[in-house]
């Protein structure tokens, strides 16, 4: 499931705990995350999914990038 690898993804960048990762979260102000740590995590669902994020997209939670990543992948 595309969710628990990008929670998964989230998790191990910031050292949060996984309770704080839903689809609702904000991308930025909910996960206390500056735009380098987006940039990794964004990074990383790109290597594990082989696929391209437009990043212009500005894209606010993270069920909107969930639902982005389900489309790119098919």
């Amino acid at each position: 499931m595309v969710f628990e690898t990008v929670k998964d993804i989230i998790v191990e960048q910031l050292g949060i705990d996984e309770s704080e990762v839903t689809k609702e979260t904000d991308l930025e102000n909910g996960l206390d995350a500056d735009s380098l740590d987006i940039f990794q995590i964004i990074s990383d669902i790109e290597d594990e999914y082989d696929i391209t994020i437009d990043t212009d997209l500005n894209l606010q939670t993270v069920g909107e990038l969930v639902d982005y990543v389900e489309q790119l992948i098919g």
